[in-house]
């Protein structure tokens, strides 16, 4: 039995020391903060909640795997909830396309619907990606991988000079179409053309399993594994921040905490490396991408009718989640905006034909650097800096003997299931008691 201390307690820490305790290692969780779930836990204020960040999810079988392998069935503990539609993208022309999750036929009818012929060009892009993922998903993303070791086909994907914004250009001459395809890394703060072209994968994840959601928000996510820690006996310590790693004889030994040195065989950093002393230089060439501008918005009486996420194209462009919960009568709102925002929120939300200006009763704006505070970092991972970027993050294993990687910053994918992915890579990794 190996003493393993996780740094952080967001869905990668959370996700880590459920699947470590469950195989027989004595965990404790250090939390800087006074609660676990990091971006997971909601905003509340007046009877209103809103998702901080992430309100879906794909890959829900990475969600199931983790329950599964760490105790109880996932559906003896949430409910987890296909949402047809994925987005509504509102383009500034006044045209608009909806895109579905889950079904080729439905987004071949959704894009065609945009204009004739538009679904065939959009469903060759996205199955394009099917063999990618394929390659990714075995040798990459499921299994521990060294860059210097991974498979053959696995190399000449990630060092391929192809970025996202070129594969667009040459396969979509209609700009809504590249904007529909881009618009996950644009809002995670990313440039096409700083993206890799294999990461277009997502669009065929999105396809091909869809878009799910937990009634009631994300932060039952966070609740489940909470108990699922108390049920595998970890220890969780909260206010109780890693400052960095002890070495000795070449390996970790324990982490530096306020409270002292706590002992550790095997340390999980599930927080930017960067915050770590010991593991700065290692990852001193990557930056953290920024979340957007945030403004959580209670609103009552009738107020315009959107989807689940609403995105409206421009300069800022704004993305709408009506899913939160509210009182009787009302909605709860989440507006994003990445760009040029020169005005209020509200202001901006006027532009894009949506006045609820005088519906809001609760509001709650955030900063990006607010939620980069509150959160300990970024849910939105390592800045995308061109096909290098992939090399100079770590995860799941680091230069340091004994010390693992996992959360949004050990992955290319920000994302629930990308760090859910990254936590299951370091159970590989280090194995059962």
């Amino acid at each position: 039995m190996a003493r393993v201390v996780v740094v952080g307690a967001g869905f990668g820490g959370l996700a880590s020391a459920a699947r470590l305790a469950k195989l027989g290692h004595e965990v404790t969780v250090l939390e800087a903060s006074g609660q676990l779930g990091g971006s997971l836990v909601p905003m509340e204020a007046s009877g209103y909640r809103w998702d901080s960040a992430a309100s879906t999810t794909l890959l829900p079988a990475v969600i199931r795997d983790l329950f599964r392998k760490s105790g109880r069935p996932v559906e003896r503990e949430l409910e987890l909830v296909d949402q047809p539609i994925i987005r509504e993208h509102h383009f500034e022309d006044g045209s608009r396309v909806q895109v579905p999750g889950g079904s080729r036929v439905a987004q071949l009818s959704a894009f065609d619907e945009l204009a004739p012929g538009y679904g065939e060009q959009w469903c060759d892009y996205v199955s394009s990606f099917a063999d990618d993922w394929d390659v990714l998903r075995r040798g990459y993303f499921e299994n521990p991988w060294l860059p210097d070791e991974a498979p053959e086909e696995v190399r000449r994907l990630l060092d391929s000079r192809e970025h996202l914004a070129k594969r667009l250009k040459r396969t979509f001459r209609d700009e809504r179409l590249r904007l529909v395809a881009a618009q996950p890394f644009q809002f995670g703060g990313h440039q096409a053309n700083n993206v890799p072209a294999w990461m277009g994968s997502v669009s065929y994840l999105e396809q091909t399993f869809g878009a799910w959601r937990v009634p009631g928000g994300m932060g039952l996510l966070a609740e489940a594994l909470r108990e699922r820690l108390l049920t595998r006996g970890v220890t969780v310590l909260l206010d109780t921040p890693g400052r960095d790693l002890v070495v000795r004889d070449g390996r970790v030994a324990a982490v530096q905490t306020p409270l002292g040195e706590i002992a550790a065989d095997i340390v999980v950093c599930a927080i930017d490396a960067r915050r770590l002393p010991a593991l700065h230089p290692y990852v001193d060439r990557t930056m953290p991408a920024i979340p957007p501008v945030t403004t959580y918005l209670g609103l009552e009486g009738d107020v315009p009718d959107l989807g689940p996420e609403a995105v409206f194209h421009g300069d800022p462009t704004l993305v709408v989640r009506t899913g939160g919960v509210a009182p009787e009568g009302c909605q709860a709102w989440t507006v994003h905006a990445r760009g040029k925002l020169v005005e209020d929120m509200l202001l901006a939300l006027v532009r894009v034909g949506l006045d609820v200006r005088d519906n809001v009763r609760v509001r709650l704006d955030r900063t990006p650097r607010a939620l980069v505070e509150a959160w300990g970092g970024s849910p939105e991972g390592v800045m995308w800096q061109g096909r290098n970027t992939v090399r100079h993050r770590l995860g799941p294993a680091t230069p340091i003997p004994g010390v693992y990687a996992a959360g949004a910053h050990a992955t290319p994918g920000a994302g629930l299931p990308f760090v859910g992915l990254s936590a299951a890579q370091v159970a590989a990794a280090v194995g059962p008691a």
